[in-house]
């Protein structure tokens, strides 16, 4: 309609425009080229206005069209709507019905509960009254009560079942040590084969070698003056005897005795032995040992890739270096210890780096024994303690000689590592007399059991093999007899390695011919 408008309106104002042309035009041709004008002017007007007629037509019918094809698809989508909600509603009228017949068939199963409830408690009430019948009936035929009765049913049964357990016992110790031992072997073997350290062969040195009889008097000094000077300044005592070209340091500080024997060793090359040379050189080697100390703590634990540790530890572990126990060094020992607990933590899936940890750290306690009082367990728990270990640690520490019980696997396979690197051939020496001591102990509390005729203790202490009496122990009793004596080793007596236990019962039968 707008267009309409416009068009007309444009018309008059070109044909206002032509008519005010024609009239300023003078002559004849001018009004007929004004008329022509005009005409076209007017059937131009007249097509546009047809055109602008035509193009509104065609728009409000697209319109039209646009919006009968909306109004379809929106009933279209109402009509889904709606058969959806129906279905829905069919559904849980559907799901309503089935509960109200389940509801149905519970109450009904309920009521018949409570029935057959009544009627078992009535049944019981009945029985419970004729056995209290007989067991009247039976205490006045037998004359005994039902208290006396029961304790002797109760011994009858005890004495039965004593074999049955002592039976079950052995089938399922046997069941359990063939499958454990198979796989401890197969972890063991496999860390041992991975594990390539060498065993170290030092032993605590405290022989300084002289090369002539002559340095002794050397080292002696004017009056002792240089032998007292080298006592002050390391803390050890010299040893000067008859043994030939060697003097003997003696300390029970390993730290001191081992820069004792290297300052010896630099004075003895340098040959310039005097108070104020013994002072520096002892100075010298003092912090050249600090230097090593530290060195050996840092190169244990890059080696076993352990991550971060605090440096007063690293500093601990590497005193290690120059204690020993039974001869065996004890940062090896660590070492291999913490390599061994790896090992097995990866092989049963456990935290392998938090095993190493608590494998080098479980003997630290050794590395301030010898200044601080206490044992080296409580001593290394405090440690660990204080450095911030995690308890997984402090505990494997504690538990390691079973002075705590251990609270997670960790702890025991650090206790088992320590075990193996101790208990291998050459790791340690013990003294001839401990050793006596420990196979006549182990002897003794055998012997000490009922039914036992012999003992003997056998590879050197690692096994005790005992021999009963055939008439008066039977074959289960072998069993019990073989738990209580390795009870009693555990509780008291203190061994490296493992102790094994076996019982032998042989039945020999035997006549002469005549």
């Amino acid at each position: 309609m707008k267009i309409d408008v416009l068009s007309i309106f444009i018309g008059l104002v070109v044909g206002a425009l032509l008519i005010i042309l024609a009239n300023s035009l003078t002559g004849k041709n001018a009004k007929k080229e004004a008329q022509k004008i005009l005409d076209d002017a007017n059937n131009q007007a007249k097509n546009t206005v047809k055109q602008a007629v035509l193009d509104g037509k065609t728009q409000v019918y697209d319109l039209k069209l646009q919006a009968e094809k909306e109004i379809k698809e929106k009933r279209s989508e109402v009509v889904e709507q709606e058969n959806k909600l129906q279905r829905r509603e069919d559904s849980l009228n559907f799901r309503d019905e089935n509960l109200t017949q389940k509801e149905r068939k519970l109450d009904e199963k309920l009521r018949k509960a409570d029935e057959k409830t009544a009627q078992l408690d009535k049944m019981e009430e009945e029985l419970q009254s004729r056995i209290d019948g007989q067991i009247a009936l039976l205490e006045r035929v037998s004359n005994m009560s039902k208290e006396e009765a029961r304790s002797e049913l109760m011994e009858v049964v005890e004495s039965k079942m004593a074999d049955e357990v002592a039976a079950y016992i052995r089938e399922k110790e046997d069941e359990a040590k063939e499958k454990a031992q198979e796989s401890a072997r197969e972890i063991i073997a496999t860390a041992i084969q991975r594990y390539s350290q060498d065993e170290t062969l030092d032993r605590t040195v405290s022989v300084v070698s002289l090369p002539s009889e002559e340095m002794k008097g050397r080292i002696i000094g004017r009056e002792g003056r240089n032998i007292r000077a080298i006592e002050q300044a390391t803390g050890v005592d010299l040893i000067i005897d008859d043994t030939p070209e060697a003097i003997t340091v003696s300390c029970f500080d390993p730290i001191r005795r081992e820069i004792a024997r290297l300052s010896l060793e630099t004075l003895i090359r340098d040959g310039r032995i005097q108070p104020g040379r013994i002072e520096d050189v002892v100075q010298k080697t003092t912090k050249e040992m600090n230097q090593n100390i530290q060195k050996y703590g840092e190169d244990a634990c890059f080696k076993l890739q352990i991550g971060k540790m605090d440096k007063e530890l690293v500093k601990l572990i590497g005193r290690m270096r120059y204690r020993y126990s039974y001869g065996q060094n004890g940062l090896e020992h660590s070492i291999e210890v913490a390599s061994f607990a790896g090992m097995m933590a990866a092989e049963l899936g456990l935290n392998q780096n938090l095993a190493k940890r608590a494998g080098l750290l479980h003997d630290i306690g050794k590395a301030v024994d010898f200044e601080q009082e206490g044992t080296h367990v409580e001593l290394g728990a405090k440690l660990a303690k204080k450095y911030g270990e995690r308890p997984e640690v402090i505990n494997a520490i504690e538990s390691h000689h079973g002075d705590v019980p251990a609270t997670n696997l960790i702890s025991n396979l650090v206790a088992a590592a320590d075990t193996l690197s101790a208990a291998r051939p050459g790791a340690r020496y013990e003294g001839i007399e401990n050793y006596i001591n420990r196979l006549e102990s182990l002897e003794k509390i055998a012997n000490d059991f009922a039914g036992v005729e012999k003992a003997y203790a056998i590879q050197a202490g690692r096994e005790i093999r005992v021999m009963v009496v055939p008439e008066k122990v039977d074959d289960n009793k072998c069993t019990i007899i073989a738990r209580e004596i390795k009870d009693r080793i555990e509780n008291e007596l203190t061994y490296p390695g493992q102790i094994k236990v076996t019982v032998i019962r042989e039945m020999r039968a035997q006549e002469t011919a005549k």
